[in-house]
């Protein structure tokens, strides 16, 4: 009788440790994929990075460059990419400008 409690706590474990974040991570990348739209930043399985143009049932196309598109499954869609903050660029911009004239200053 302890053995078969042993082996079923084992199997609830495995169940909470393994299968059911799995099936959340699954859910989620199912979710993001039905909700993608056009003028998404998107970064793909192999690492090529994008913004969608267009998406159809299976397939998505992503500008790459300028001018350059690329059709890719979309299964092969691994994450969508945080849209940068205009705040934070201007902020790093402020921050690059006055180190350059600390910078300047010194040498003077």
């Amino acid at each position: 009788m302890d053995l078969l409690i042993l082996i079923v706590l084992g199997f609830v474990l495995l169940w909470l440790l393994v299968v059911l974040p799995q099936r959340r991570r699954q859910t989620a990348l199912t979710s993001m994929l039905a909700a993608l739209a056009p003028g998404d930043e998107v970064v793909t399985a192999g690492g090529m990075y994008g913004t969608v143009t267009d998406v159809d049932d299976e397939d998505v196309l992503l500008e790459v460059a300028p001018e350059v598109e690329v059709r890719v499954a979309k299964r092969a869609i691994a994450a969508l990419v945080p849209a940068h903050d205009d705040d934070e660029e201007e902020l790093e911009e402020n921050v690059v400008n006055a180190e350059n004239e600390s910078v300047g200053e010194s040498r003077s």
